[in-house]
């Protein structure tokens, strides 16, 4: 086989891999679609406030918004599971095992982090920023703003929190070594700070109850990328000898 046909079978089993994510994802956002008023209410169960929309257009983005969200987070499985079998040729075997059991840990890590937000963090958030219009002004929300207010915390985090799964595969492939984790973690830091500047309050403590488990997240996956480079070390080792 040449090279120009090894890239072409390549190039196929890729597009082929990318229709199947599309036309899944295209399933389950025509789901989404049937379940929005489901997800709508047990998304606002405990909220005491009404939500009005300005026009038709708000009701489109909700029903979009919310079906295309569902319909990502039920496709990552499928995404994590499409790039290891797209891969996996060039792994070695004991590659492949490893690596296979990231795809529901980085499902499991973004739904946790999902929930950190929603239950912890956006509560938190949204009460401070209410609590300044009292007395002041007379708030109405409208369902687009809430929204998008929303997920603009809890989608971050649910990412954010999936880096202990994205380092261990990294570290599995021979991409990351704890030694660049360590060199880089002040910039790390740096912008983590940024980030939750961004998507909190501007007061010190609602910053540091988001900075915290970031921060811990970070290191948490500098000792995870230590711990497997060491174990494939020793692997390396035992089979040489």
């Amino acid at each position: 086989m040449t090279q120009q046909e090894f890239i072409q079978n390549h190039l196929m089993e890729l597009r082929k891999r990318i229709i199947t994510v599309a036309l899944s994802y295209a399933v389950l956002l025509i789901a989404g679609f049937l379940s929005v008023e489901h997800i709508y209410r047990w998304i606002l169960n405990d909220a005491e406030l009404e939500l009005t929309v300005l026009g038709p257009s708000d009701i489109l983005w909700i029903y979009f918004t919310l079906a295309s969200i569902c319909a990502f987070a039920c496709c990552i499985p499928l995404i994590t599971y499409q790039v290891w079998a797209f891969i996996k040729p060039a792994l070695k075997p004991v590659e492949r095992t490893a690596t296979l059991m990231f795809i529901p840990l980085l499902f499991f890590l973004f739904v946790s982090g999902v929930a950190f937000g929603y239950f912890l963090v956006f509560p938190m958030v949204f009460e401070f920023i209410v609590s300044l219009s009292d007395g002041m002004f007379e708030t109405m929300f409208t369902a687009e703003k809430y929204f998008r207010f929303l997920f603009q915390i809890i989608l971050p985090l649910g990412l954010l929190f999936e880096l202990p799964a994205v380092v261990l595969f990294l570290t599995e492939l021979g991409l990351l070594t704890p030694d660049f984790m360590r060199k880089y973690r002040k910039y790390v830091y740096f912008g983590l700070v940024v980030l939750s500047a961004l998507i909190t309050p501007p007061d010190f403590v609602s910053q540091l109850f988001v900075l915290i488990p970031m921060f811990l997240l970070y290191e948490i996956s500098i000792w995870l990328c230590a711990w497997r480079s060491q174990k494939k070390n020793v692997t390396a080792l035992s089979h040489n000898v």
